[in-house]
């Protein structure tokens, strides 16, 4: 394909402070060995970046230095470095997916195949990295472009980052096989997501728990076979007292047996609440397997370890995505399996990212309607 042409200028959504974002003009950024330079064309709107507008942090990672936000995104392949395989997987023109973490390649968990846990990880809109995707122009090693198949849309595109972490989560961790029993606690984007991804490999059952039933009832018309809203915890009840009954009321309204086939193989928690976490441990089959992908405001939180210990179960944190997660994400788009469209609820341009984030910030927008997922096109 003939050379595509490179504007001069990079604009980007910067963030300074807490709360403090501008639109800056950065160089365009220049690429070496076997990077790509990627004209970005959608960028999704995450929890983590309106995190950091809010905080200025997450955890251990502190904003130290203004730093472009955005991660979730699809675009262009504007041009090639020089080592660059010639193997018609990549080239100028190239509609990608945007995997946006470039690990070192060379430490133990590099080479053990779990580079989403490199030390020495570069991810985008992450400290102490300074860029991010919503920007005009971003770069990225070739191996992180995942193509696009002609039918998938470059806003579908865009999901495949938080979709990746469904897949990571259920299908990677949760090792879920046809005909099981998977509850998702949680019903935002991510709970969403595991719960489209359950669906997608044959779950028996996908049931979703969520506090608001807008939510749960969304959940139910996209990927949810069952949904429950748990009553309020009363005065004087202790949370694992409440958590255990929440989950015997779970499974006498449901109909779901304490073992055997028809009880819960899989438990996705993807809402950080610690009452869901404890929930999640109870109401597993002995034998079935905990996943925690959801981050709450609190991290010191208490966990059922009789239950661990007594049903021997397997517990795992889930964080971002690995080897195969976005090409299986992209697979079951291609195929039909996933429907990603229902999710997008706003869309912005780019001028207009800043409403994009108070809007996320909010939940809804100003006649109300609630905020699953904002995408933000790229710079005119």
């Amino acid at each position: 394909m003939s050379a595509i042409e490179i504007k001069a200028d990079n604009p980007s959504f910067v963030l300074h402070g807490i709360e403090d974002v501008k639109y800056d003009v950065r160089e365009v950024p220049e690429i070496k060995n076997d990077e790509c330079l990627i004209a970005v064309t959608k960028t999704g709107i995450c929890g983590s970046d309106v995190h950091y507008l809010c905080h200025g942090r997450i955890g251990d990672f502190v904003l130290g230095k203004p730093m472009c936000l955005g991660h979730e995104s699809s675009g262009v392949v504007v041009k090639l470095g020089p080592n660059v395989k010639n193997d018609g997987r990549i080239s100028t023109g190239s509609r990608v997916a945007m995997e946006p973490g470039v690990s070192c390649r060379t430490c133990t968990e590099c080479k053990s195949g779990m580079y989403e846990l490199c030390p020495h990880m570069a991810f985008a809109a992450t400290p102490p990295t300074i860029y991010g995707t919503l920007c005009r122009y971003y770069v990225l090693p070739a191996d992180m472009l995942h193509p696009l198949p002609d039918t998938v849309s470059f806003e579908d595109g865009a999901m495949m980052e938080p979709l990746s972490v469904g897949v990571h989560s259920v299908a990677t961790l949760g090792q879920l096989k046809s005909d099981q029993v998977v509850i998702v606690f949680g019903a935002g984007p991510v709970g969403l997501l595991c719960m489209a991804v359950a669906k997608a490999l044959g779950a028996r059952r996908v049931i979703a728990v969520d506090i608001q039933q807008e939510r749960l009832d969304f959940a139910r018309s996209y990927a949810a076979s069952d949904i429950f809203l748990p009553g309020a915890r009363d005065p004087n009840e202790a949370m694992n007292v409440y958590c255990a009954r929440v989950a015997d009321e779970i499974r006498t309204t449901l109909n779901i047996p304490a073992r055997d086939h028809g009880a819960v193989d899989l438990a996705i928690e993807a809402s950080g609440a610690p009452t869901c976490i404890q929930m999640g441990i109870n109401i597993l089959k002995p034998a079935g397997t905990y996943v925690q992908v959801g981050m709450g405001r609190n991290m010191n939180v208490p966990l059922p370890l009789f239950h661990v210990i007594n049903k021997q179960l397997k517990v795992l944190g889930s964080f971002r995505y690995g080897p195969g997660d976005y090409p299986l994400a992209i697979s079951l788009v291609e195929r039909g399996l996933i429907d990603l469209k229902p999710l997008v609820t706003h869309r912005f341009q780019f001028e207009d990212a800043k409403k994009a984030f108070e809007v996320t910030k909010l939940g809804r927008d100003e006649s109300g309607k609630g905020v699953i997922k904002a995408i933000i096109d790229g710079p005119k």
